[in-house]
């Protein structure tokens, strides 16, 4: 899968627990998902809950580390997929 694939699959997952402050507008790949996105870490945990059931793979302990922003679920995803 291409990173706009990814992306276009990734958004309305984390665009599901954007808090009522930041706007779908201010996701972009390079978004720090805790830092400007505002997303919590139990609605982090969600998230990749969610990006696993919909892309059918699994994060383990150095995934959750790596992930800071879409790029880098994006590059987890990739690798999960490939």
């Amino acid at each position: 899968m291409t990173t706009e694939e990814i992306y276009a699959q990734l958004k309305p997952i984390v665009t599901t627990y954007l808090p009522e402050d930041v706007s779908e507008s201010d996701i972009t790949l390079d978004s720090d998902l805790t830092r400007e996105l505002n997303i919590n870490s139990a609605h982090l945990v969600d998230v990749v809950l969610d990006v696993e059931d919909a892309f059918d793979i699994e994060f383990d302990n150095a995934d959750m580390e790596r992930l800071r922003t879409l790029n880098d679920a994006v590059a987890i995803i990739q690798k999960k997929i490939a």
